[in-house]
């Protein structure tokens, strides 16, 4: 690990501020590890025993209802820390953490936790924040599940995956990993049924592309028409 280039994590906010030695040192204590698409990285419930730094791929963030669906709540981009459940007091995982894709990750035990945050306060700083914005984004979540209609659920999801992860194609913005449609309503708290409803016939309106789990954005102001609903008027 010593010869990760520091530049990779310098950028990062929790990490800014650091210096370069102790940047070094602090990937030196890292542990390096390669999860294939599907394979868990921590589960609902377990022992919060290390947390995270995704370095290159996507991770799928999700929760099981006491009925036992599954929700997703986010998915986790390069460059985010995730699984910091010591940032929340927390001595278990709240939620299932899955590579969307083929991902390399950092891990830290989780006693280091108190190491890193003393040592270096701008990183505890920084990680709360993000932390205070993943609740804020939670508590929006909320009050769509319980205000919007379907479809401007579907549409701000849609969005949402295009302004996090998006790639600028010749034909529009690629949501740049596979995501199938019962993803996006377990995003958002519908059926698969619906979910497939709307897509299709946004696709017949040149709004977007959806096929072989690949969603491509291609009038994202349309889009935002949908997912703005009554509060566009």
């Amino acid at each position: 690990m010593s010869a990760l280039d520091v530049s990779l994590v310098a950028g990062i906010p929790s990490f800014r501020g650091i210096e370069a030695a102790d940047l070094k040192q602090l990937l030196t204590d890292a542990r390096s590890r390669r999860y294939e698409k599907g394979e868990a990285i921590f589960n609902q419930g377990g022992d919060a025993h290390s947390f995270f730094l995704l370095l290159d791929g996507y991770v799928r963030v999700s929760r099981l209802t006491a009925e036992g669906d599954q929700i997703i709540v986010r998915y986790i981009c390069s460059g985010e820390l995730f699984g910091i459940a010591q940032a929340l007091g927390l001595n278990k995982y709240p939620a299932n953490a899955v590579a969307a894709v083929d991902c390399i990750v950092l891990s830290w035990s989780d006693n280091y936790w108190n190491v890193i945050t003393k040592k270096h306060p701008t990183f505890a700083t920084n990680t709360y924040q993000t932390v205070g914005a993943r609740l804020q984004e939670s508590q929006e979540r909320l009050v769509e599940l319980s205000t919007e209609r379907v479809e401007q659920r579907v549409a701000n999801a849609v969005l949402n995956l295009a302004q996090q992860t998006g790639r600028k194609t010749d034909e529009g913005i690629l949501i740049d990993f596979p995501i199938s449609r019962k993803d996006i309503s377990e995003m958002t708290g519908t059926t698969l049924h619906t979910v497939s409803r709307l897509l299709s016939s946004w696709e017949q309106h040149g709004i977007l592309t959806s096929e072989r789990k690949r969603i491509t954005v291609l009038e994202g102001h349309q889009l935002a028409i949908i997912a703005a609903g009554d509060r566009s008027k």
